[in-house]
């Protein structure tokens, strides 16, 4: 991945997926220019997914128990 897409937000990084993504539907790059931008929008796609999952096992849930408000860890269950 090219440094500058490593340092990119969550945000910053959809925002450039998208902008890959209409660049290859117009149908006016070469084949190896839309390769690359294919290859990029990958890098960023597994980017996102990553930083999704990341921050998917740090959310957690608060549970009221009577008195007590208790922590527990947000775990999604594979279907």
């Amino acid at each position: 991945m090219a440094k500058e897409q490593e340092n990119l937000s969550f945000e910053e990084s959809i925002k450039q997926l998208e902008q890959i993504a209409k660049e290859l539907e117009t149908g006016d790059l070469d084949l190896e220019a839309s390769v690359s931008k294919f290859e990029e929008g990958m890098e960023l796609s597994k980017k996102c997914n990553s930083l999704l999952e990341n921050a998917e096992k740090r959310i957690s849930i608060l549970l009221k128990d009577g008195e007590n408000i208790k922590e527990e860890n947000f775990v999604q269950e594979e279907e």
